[in-house]
C-alpha cells in the first residue's frame, strides 16, 4: 500500500509536534511493510491558487502554475491513503497544508454531481483513496476539535475518500499516549481497507 503524508507544519519552531506525528506515522507504516513518503509542505515552492481553472478547462489536470504543487498531485494520485497533519488554526487547517489542499482541484473533474442529497465534484481518478488527517492544539480546545472534525468530514465527502478519520494530539500529551492513539488510527485506517 502507497501512503503519503502531508506535514503541514510550519517550520518557524511551532512545528515540532507535527514533524514528529509524520515520523511516527512514517515509521508505523513501514514497519507494517508499507511504502510510506513525507512531503514537507512548507520546505516546497506552492504558490497561491489563482483561481483561473485552467486545471479543468485548458490542460484538465494540470496546474498553470509551474511549482512544487505538481510533486504534491502526483503523490496524491498515486497513494492509496493519505495522511495530513497540521497545527489546527481556529478550527481549520494550517496555512502550508491549507494552500496545497488549495491547489488540488486539478485531481477532481468540473463537473458536478449528486451525491447524498449534495453536490460535489466527481473524482477524476477512479481509485479512492483513505484520507486520516492528524491535527495538532498547544493544549485541549473542545470548540477547535469539533469544526476541525467538521471541516475533516466535509473534505472527505470532496474527495470521496472510502474511509475517513481525524485525530488531534495535543502538545502537552504524553508521548506513549499520543503513539497510542496515532497507531489507533493508523491500524483502523490501513486495517478497514
Amino acid at each position: 500500500m502507497t501512503i503519503v503524508i502531508f506535514d503541514g507544519a510550519p517550520r518557524d519552531g511551532r512545528g515540532e509536534t507535527c514533524r514528529r506525528l509524520a515520523a511516527m506515522v512514517a515509521g508505523e507504516a513501514r514497519t507494517r511493510g508499507h511504502a510510506a513518503t513525507v512531503l514537507e509542505l512548507d520546505g516546497l515552492t506552492i504558490k497561491p491558487c489563482r483561481g483561473c481553472f485552467a486545471c479543468w478547462l485548458k490542460h484538465p489536470g494540470t496546474c498553470a502554475i509551474k511549482d512544487d504543487q505538481e510533486l504534491v498531485l502526483r503523490a496524491e494520485a498515486a497513494s492509496d491513503v493519505e495522511v495530513w497533519i497540521t497545527p489546527v488554526v481556529f478550527g481549520g487547517y494550517g496555512a502550508s497544508l491549507k494552500k496545497a489542499l488549495d491547489r488540488s482541484i486539478p485531481n477532481i473533474l468540473p463537473y458536478f454531481t449528486k451525491t447524498g442529497g449534495e453536490v460535489h465534484h466527481p473524482r477524476r481518478y477512479e481509485k479512492r483513496r483513505t484520507l486520516l488527517v492528524l491535527g495538532t492544539l498547544p493544549s485541549p480546545d473542545a470548540e477547535a476539535e469539533r469544526i476541525f472534525h467538521d471541516l475533516v468530514t466535509r473534505n472527505a465527502i470532496n474527495l470521496w475518500s472510502s474511509i475517513t478519520r481525524s485525530l488531534v494530539i495535543t502538545e502537552g500529551m504524553d508521548e506513549t499516549a499520543a503513539r497510542a492513539r496515532l497507531r489507533a488510527s493508523l491500524d483502523d485506517v490501513l486495517e478497514a481497507r
